[in-house]
């Protein structure tokens, strides 16, 4: 580095130059986190008849951190631009450069500054959308429509990628100093190559557009696709994430999750539960009539059982077969594991009354004497 330049920075300053710029960060540093509360304050009053369910301090929590950001970089770009020396181009005399001048290393710096900034103000931004989600997504969960759920969580990454592509457009005019007509322009003209190149990209957020639009499923609803089966957490643009009953975490592009069949479980009224019993071979007619008649009775008389039939359907190879079907209505109150074993127990009860019993395989030997033999 040159000599002169380091004098420039040491000596190029008068002492009350020094002083203010000393001066301006410390007070920068220790206020800035009651100025961010503050302007956070300010902000949400705009937000306050629109919020009125959340409390301020959630809102303020997501505005902190970038407000501070903000707050910081603006009081060492005013303490920096209190220095007379190497940095003599200030943000607030911003222009363009043309080709013909010379890149100082003030205005670098003045570029990096002006980079920092617009990005502070687009976080700024972005927390205020998470803030509106958040607000929504509490008003989402007093209804009883399901969709809202699913529909703020997409609305929310819809409007984020919004902000982040004007924010992006933005730093490029501004601070890179690039034509941005001119690159969307160019965008248009090889905007068939990039849509070949994204296809399934395109696909699954058109895929994300037909959910929305058909509601096949909303969030919280257990679906079967391609034989993975859980519960609807959130939809996203590119893909659909299910959590399983292990608690595994599955992440189905949204294409998979139109064009696959899938079953929504949450829409079924009831639940079909159907299973074989085998009898003994020593039952008697009379006896596998009335067991079959208690069992139908019973599952008719329970409340928590529907549409059942019992029926003998076959003769096995060690046992007399019963098939028994019932169906068990979608409600909460309904467990379907209990009321199985509560089936199940009844039917043991109903076999041994009757003096049956249930059937394994079994094997018999049969041995012939000896004046059977030499009658052969």
């Amino acid at each position: 580095m040159d000599t002169n330049f380091l004098e420039q920075i040491f000596w190029g300053n008068t002492l009350k130059q020094y002083a203010f710029f000393v001066g301006i960060i410390i007070v920068g540093l220790l206020f800035k986190r009651i100025v961010s509360r503050i302007f956070s304050q300010l902000i949400f009053r705009l937000f306050k008849k629109f919020a009125d369910e959340v409390n301020s301090e959630t809102f303020i929590g997501l505005l902190l951190k970038p407000i501070e950001f903000f707050i910081s970089l603006s009081t060492l770009y005013i303490a920096i631009n209190q220095l007379k020396h190497p940095l003599n181009v200030a943000f607030f005399r911003y222009k363009k450069n043309k080709i013909n001048e010379v890149f100082t290393i003030g205005e670098f710096v003045d570029k990096i500054f002006l980079f920092l900034i617009i990005l502070s103000v687009f976080w700024i931004v972005l927390r205020i959308v998470d803030f509106i989600a958040h607000v929504l997504l509490v008003r989402a969960a007093k209804t009883h429509n399901k969709a809202d759920d699913q529909l703020v969580p997409f609305l929310k990454e819809l409007l984020k990628f919004m902000v982040c592509f004007v924010g992006f457009f933005v730093l490029l005019g501004y601070v890179f100093e690039v034509n941005a007509v001119s690159l969307i322009t160019g965008l248009g003209i090889g905007g068939i190559a990039i849509a070949m190149a994204a296809k399934d990209s395109l696909e699954n957020l058109l895929g994300s557009f037909l959910i929305f639009m058909d509601k096949p499923f909303t969030v919280g609803d257990v679906v079967k696709v391609d034989g993975i089966e859980g519960t609807i957490e959130r939809v996203g643009f590119r893909s659909t994430v299910l959590r399983s009953a292990d608690k595994t975490t599955y992440v189905i592009p949204n294409r998979s999750m139109i064009d696959g069949v899938l079953e929504n479980l949450t829409m079924r009224n009831a639940r079909r539960v159907k299973f074989d019993i085998g009898l003994v071979y020593e039952t008697s007619n009379e006896v596998l009539k009335k067991i079959i008649a208690e069992i139908n009775g019973f599952l008719a008389e329970n409340p928590k059982t529907t549409d059942s039939s019992v029926a003998f359907d076959s003769f096995g190879d060690s046992a007399l077969n019963l098939q028994i079907i019932y169906l068990v209505p979608m409600k909460k109150e309904f467990d379907l594991a209990k009321i199985k074993e509560e089936v199940n127990f009844k039917l043991i009860e109903i076999v041994q009354a009757n003096g049956s019993d249930f059937a394994y395989p079994t094997q018999r030997s049969i041995e012939e004497s000896a004046s059977e033999k030499n009658n052969k």
